[in-house]
Order: structure tokens, then C-alpha cells, then sequence
């Protein structure tokens, strides 16, 4: 939005050409959702609290998370609202990439809503069932997918890149359709698992969107991709505001979420971030990338796999408790342990993530 004024303003007045480049406005994207979030994040959690949309706690799983029934929950809207208010004014909306992750962010956006509520409002503790929860999540994953895949103007952009190895790009036909899906809801699902203690998923998810904003500024820019031995995709460079607004808009949320939470994130913003995560990992050819900067959110999710397989095959669990966080909880780690290591862990990731880029 206000990229299309500034171009109009700059003809009579040179000053607003910076607004063209994409380091201002990302700078100007990171600062609009952080100072948003800073913002309405007490109102927000005022209104939660007179709502009474709290948390409910399990009375299964480790002691300490006992005191946290009724701590105001689907704190994600503030996260969404922050993302889609700065992303609006700062991209070029005519950039078919930005609105093909909004929708999709939004999309699974309102199935997590819709799952927060009927778990937290309507007291219904099965929340959407996992059958149309799935299926929604379908339905966005695909045809997203399908849309990328027709509208590909260049083979790149159905080509699967290994990482470490500049001359390998896997056609994947039809098979494109398929990744993708598995891509967007897997880490829709995964960054969900992760998110089970104060600030354990959101941090996470500022420093792999980073990452992938770094991703998609590279493999838009035909000199640095072509240097890089990267696949370029025009257009793509487009996504650095989007990431910024992530990156703004978790910060600020992280203000509230830090241990002891404030409030929680729910659904409503754990699977739209995955989601969201996964989709621009599709779009700058980068998913192998992701799973390995993201690799808390895969190990969170295969071991509940593991946990849910061997009993159901053996009547015997793993881990003392799934996901893998509320394990070392009950092997006596304070939660802030937990919180710090996994956040030192994906850390690590990001930077075997990014230095895929330069080691081919």
C-alpha cells in the first residue's frame, strides 16, 4: 500500500525513492509489527482475561504447568494482525508470492481459531475434530500448491535443490503438488507440537523466519543467486517484509509469552506460523533448508510418532512424556532450561541452514 504512494510521491520529491528498497522497508516492516504487538498486547491480554479465555491445563502432564490454568490463550490473533497489518504496507501487493502467504497464513490462521474456540470458549475439549482440522489444512496446503505450480514461470520453480550441491535440481513434475502439501501442513502441525511452554515455539519461529528472510532477499537478487549457485526466482525478494513482520510481530509477542507467560499463542498462531514457514520455504526452494534449520520442530514431532507407535505396537512409551520438551521436564529440567537450550539448539540449526548457501 504504502509502497504505491511513496512510488507516486517520489516524483515530486526524490526523498521517498528509498521507500523502493527492500532494506528500508524491511527495517520499517521489523518496527511497524513489533511496535503493533508492544502495543495491543495489554489491551489484548486484558480483553482475554475478561473474556475468561483461558487455558486449560492437563492434569496428566508435569506439575508446574498445573499453575498455569486460566492463563489468557489465542494470543496468536495479536501475532497474525501485527504480520498481515505491516506486511500490507510495506510489500508490493501486486507480488503474487505475498498473497499466496497471506492466504495460506491466514487460512490455517482461522482453523486454528476455530479449534482455540471450541476448546476455550465452548468448552468442548476435543476442539475441532481432527478429521476437518485436516482437512482444512488440506484444502489450503493444495491449492496453494496447485497455483504455484500452474502459474511457474521457470523450471526452477518446481525443482527440488539438495543442499551442498550446486548442480542438483530434481524435476519434480506433479510431484511439486504433493511436496508442497507435505511441506506447509507438516510444519504447521510441527511448530504446533512445539508449542507446549512459555516462548518454547515463538522464538523458534522469529529465528528460522529470519533465516528464510535472508533466503528469499538472496534468491530474488539474479547477481547474488547466480553467485551462490542458487536457484533464482523473481519476485521472491519480496518475502524479506513478510519475514521482517514476523520477526517484529513474535518479538513483540515474546514480551508477553516469556516465562512465566502472560499469555499463550494457541493455535490460531502456531499453525498459521508453521504454515506460513513452510509455504515461503516452498516458494525460495529451500524446504530441505527448512527442515534442518527447523530441526526442533521435527524432532518435537517425531517423537511423538515414536511415542504414539511404540505403545500403540508394544504398549511401551519412549519418552516419559510427547513432545520431547515435557520429557526432560519430567527427567526434572526447570522449564526455563528447556526453553534456552532448544532455543540454543535451533540457533545452531539456522546457521547450518545458511551456510548451505555458500557451501556447494
Amino acid at each position: 500500500m504504502l509502497v504505491w504512494l511513496t512510488a507516486q510521491l517520489q516524483e515530486h520529491l526524490r526523498f521517498f525513492a528509498v521507500f523502493q528498497y527492500l532494506s528500508i522497508r524491511s527495517i520499517l516492516g521489523v518496527l511497524t509489527a513489533l511496535i503493533i504487538s508492544l502495543m495491543l498486547g495489554p489491551w489484548m491480554i486484558r480483553r482475554l482475561n475478561y473474556l475468561q479465555i483461558g487455558q486449560a491445563v492437563r492434569d496428566d502432564g508435569p506439575q508446574s504447568h498445573l499453575s498455569k490454568s486460566g492463563t489468557p490463550t489465542m494470543g496468536g490473533t495479536l501475532i497474525l494482525a501485527a504480520i498481515f497489518i505491516s506486511t500490507l504496507l510495506w510489500t508490493d501487493l501486486s507480488n503474487r508470492y505475498v498473497w499466496v502467504v497471506l492466504l495460506v497464513t491466514g487460512i490455517f490462521g482461522l482453523v486454528g481459531w476455530v479449534d482455540d474456540y471450541r476448546k476455550v470458549v465452548q468448552s468442548n475439549s476435543r476442539g475441532l475434530p481432527a478429521r476437518w482440522k485436516y482437512f482444512w489444512q488440506s484444502v489450503a496446503g493444495l491449492g496453494a500448491a496447485t497455483f504455484l505450480y500452474m502459474t511457474a514461470v521457470s523450471p526452477v520453480e518446481t525443482q527440488l535443490f539438495i543442499p551442498f550441491f550446486k548442480d542438483i535440481a530434481i524435476e519434480l513434475g506433479l510431484f511439486y503438488i504433493v511436496l508442497t502439501y507435505f511441506v506447509v501442513v507438516g510444519s504447521s502441525n510441527a511448530v504446533n507440537l512445539t508449542d507446549g511452554l512459555d516462548g518454547l515455539a515463538i522464538m523458534p519461529t522469529v529465528m528460522v523466519g529470519g533465516a528464510l528472510g535472508v533466503i528469499a532477499y538472496l534468491v530474488g537478487h539474479i547477481e547474488f543467486a547466480t553467485y551462490l549457485h542458487i536457484a533464482h526466482v523473481p519476485g521472491a525478494g519480496e518475502l524479506v517484509i513478510f519475514c521482517a513482520a514476523l520477526i517484529g510481530a513474535g518479538l513483540g509477542f515474546l514480551w508477553f509469552n516469556t516465562y512465566p507467560a502472560q499469555v499463550f499463542m494457541g493455535d490460531v498462531g502456531a499453525l498459521a506460523l508453521g504454515a506460513a514457514l513452510g509455504i515461503i520455504a516452498v516458494i525460495v526452494r529451500h524446504e530441505i533448508v527448512l527442515f534442518i534449520m527447523g530441526g526442533i520442530f521435527v524432532v518435537e514431532t517425531v517423537s511423538v510418532i515414536l511415542q504414539v507407535g511404540s505403545y500403540k505396537l508394544t504398549g511401551r512409551r519412549i519418552f516419559r512424556m510427547a513432545p520431547l520438551h515435557h520429557h526432560f521436564e519430567l527427567k526434572g529440567w526447570p522449564e526455563p532450561r528447556v526453553i534456552v537450550r532448544f532455543w540454543i539448539i535451533t540457533v545452531m540449526l539456522v546457521l547450518v541452514g545458511l551456510a548451505t548457501l555458500k557451501l556447494r
